[in-house]
């Protein structure tokens, strides 16, 4: 198996396939999950004698949220005060 990224889509495929032929393929599956409302994040194409088997992946929809001291949001929505509390903070190990 081969890796390749066509666009921001990783792509495992069977050596034997094309860039051109992938290409295609990447580009069906993306209309397949656009019209579900997901972000398709790999697929893998596999030659089964003359059939191709494709399995697709989606991008995780999981979004990281944080907590400074009451204030629930994405890191990106913090304002100064909460980015400087969250680089002072340090990390418990135990």
């Amino acid at each position: 198996m081969q890796i390749e990224m066509i666009g921001e889509i990783k792509v495992s495929h069977d050596e034997s396939i094309g860039l051109d032929e992938l290409r295609i393929y990447v580009e069906q599956e993306k209309v397949v999950w656009d019209r579900k409302g997901k972000a398709l994040a790999s697929i893998e194409v596999k030659l089964d004698g003359q059939d191709v088997e494709i399995t697709s992946h989606e991008k995780s929809p999981i979004t990281r949220v944080r907590r400074i001291t009451g204030y629930l949001s994405t890191v990106n929505k913090f304002n100064d005060a909460k980015q400087a509390e969250l680089k002072a903070r340090k990390a418990n190990v135990g």
